[in-house]
């Protein structure tokens, strides 16, 4: 069983349980793709543990990612396990506060009527209305 994860730390011991996962690089260039490795990683797993925070929509690495795993998502059965790491869901959902924020950013960059930042918005959308953990909550 393997699980992909946006999260910014990786525990070693997770690893010899047979979890495997991924975080986002400091050092990966701007807009560089998705590796081939984590696309393969994403499509061979059981389970995807998506961090949301703050920053997260401003990364349109992340962002691609996203809308990787939730197509896997549709068309593989992969189950994903949102995190809102300080961030209201439903704010995810409508892309509100500081992912509306990104999202002007990402218009900005890409036009208004980009097909990938509507993609974006989808998987955002998408992700928000699955059951996962609040960090408020806790």
């Amino acid at each position: 069983m393997e699980a992909s994860s946006s999260s910014p730390c990786s525990s070693s011991s997770s690893s010899r349980k047979g979890i495997t996962t991924f975080r986002d690089d400091k050092d990966l260039e701007r807009g560089e793709a998705i590796s081939q490795k984590l696309i393969n990683a994403i499509q061979d797993s059981m389970f995807a543990i998506t961090i949301l925070s703050s920053d997260y929509a401003s990364s349109t690495w992340c962002l691609d990612e996203l809308q990787m795993i939730m197509e896997c998502n549709s068309n593989n059965n992969l189950q994903v396990l949102p995190v809102f790491y300080g961030v209201d869901p439903s704010d995810v959902r409508h892309q509100r506060g500081c992912f509306e924020d990104s999202f002007i950013k990402h218009q900005e960059k890409f036009g208004e009527q980009s097909d990938k930042v509507e993609r974006w918005r989808d998987a955002l959308t998408q992700v928000a209305s699955y059951s996962g953990w609040d960090s408020k909550d806790q």
